[in-house]
């Protein structure tokens, strides 16, 4: 008989990178290693990005009403389901009740995963009853209910470890044979700039926005560097041959083979450390050079002067951006064994048992 797993996961599938890369693209491998599965979103597929924009707080409320009032419903489901994968939280908001009745009352086993250190903030004087409707305190107590936990990185785990002794690293993962797979995208003219690029959220806008100064410098020293950032939402950097390409499912990955030189910078802070290097993999597996700040996970997957570069002070950024823009070559050669990194150690494929011993 084939097992059963449920996903409790906070957004619709095919919607952010955090589902995307940590569980979505392994459905296929669990349909064919003879898994049963289903999966509940706790907002709803349409307009579930109104929940993060800002103004109707009617609208937000009634979305969160609902999706309560599914995650209780679901609960008289699980009969017959053997585990029940929960991505970050079962709720948003609250005290970890689902999770709670999950565990204790129904004694289903709790794969728990998240990839970033969700138990902080990043948020610089956030208001007292944001942090209390958040109640970060819960992800302490959702690893000690849990069966197992995932974790994207070792830092992660050595937090989860403290609380669960069944503690996965579980790396997010790319898939480099039909997804990020440059030799699937050719671009369609011959480029003559060298463009530097960037890919984020609103919420990452910030740590690109810092590197102002280097990408000033650079597009002022060499006339043929543009700067392309990729995000849903436009930055406000002040950079000569800025271009600014919305996010879109569609397009991203072509959008990223323009790109020559991918950074990713960080600040170094516990919140940081949490990150699972997803921007470096994806342009690694593109075959394009990494950039990044050696923070956290990023000094794990960048090997400098291999398949990229890392970057602590200003001079450091200039002088390596210089490097690559000046030297063809070199970007090839990093970008050629930069895949090869991910292919061995960061795809779907060498990562599928790794994820199924999650429901072992």
């Amino acid at each position: 008989m084939s097992k059963k797993i449920l996903f409790l996961v906070p957004y619709p599938l095919g919607v952010v990178a955090s589902q995307r890369f940590r569980f979505e693209q392994y459905l296929d491998v669990l349909a064919q290693s003879g898994y049963e599965f289903a999966i509940s979103s706790f907002l709803p597929q349409s307009r579930w990005s109104e929940f993060y924009s800002k103004g109707q707080p009617f609208q937000k409320i009634a979305f969160l009403i609902r999706g309560f009032v599914l995650r209780f419903i679901s609960l008289f489901g699980m009969g017959s389901v053997d585990f029940v994968f929960i991505h970050r939280e079962a709720s948003p908001l609250g005290p970890p009740i689902i999770e709670w009745l999950i565990a204790r009352i129904l004694r289903k086993k709790i794969i728990y995963d998240f990839d970033d250190a969700i138990w902080l903030t990043d948020k610089v004087n956030e208001p007292p009853l944001e942090k209390m409707l958040k109640s970060r305190w819960k992800v302490a107590t959702i690893c000690k209910w849990s069966y197992k936990v995932s974790c994207g990185n070792e830092y992660l785990t050595s937090y989860a470890a403290s609380f669960n002794g069944n503690v996965v690293t579980n790396p997010t993962t790319i898939d480099t044979g039909c997804v990020h797979n440059k030799s699937l995208h050719k671009t369609p003219f011959e480029k003559k700039d060298v463009i530097i690029g960037w890919t984020g959220s609103h919420s990452t806008l910030k740590y690109i926005e810092d590197l102002e100064p280097v990408l000033q410098e650079i597009t002022e020293k060499y006339p043929h560097v543009s700067i392309l950032i990729i995000a849903d939402r436009e930055t406000k950097l002040d950079v000569k041959r800025l271009v600014f390409k919305p996010w879109s499912k569609e397009t991203e990955i072509k959008d990223l083979c323009l790109i020559d030189i991918g950074i990713m910078p960080l600040p170094d802070d516990e919140w940081t450390w949490g990150k699972c290097g997803f921007k470096a993999l994806q342009y690694m597996a593109l075959g394009i050079p990494a950039l990044v700040s050696p923070v956290g996970v990023n000094r794990v997957i960048v090997t400098p002067s291999y398949d990229g570069y890392w970057c602590e002070t200003k001079d450091q950024w200039v002088e390596c951006l210089a490097r690559l823009v000046e030297d063809e070559q070199l970007r090839q050669d990093l970008g050629r064994n930069g895949r090869d990194t991910v292919v061995s150690h960061y795809s779907v494929a060498s990562n599928s048992q790794n994820f199924l011993s999650l429901f072992n």
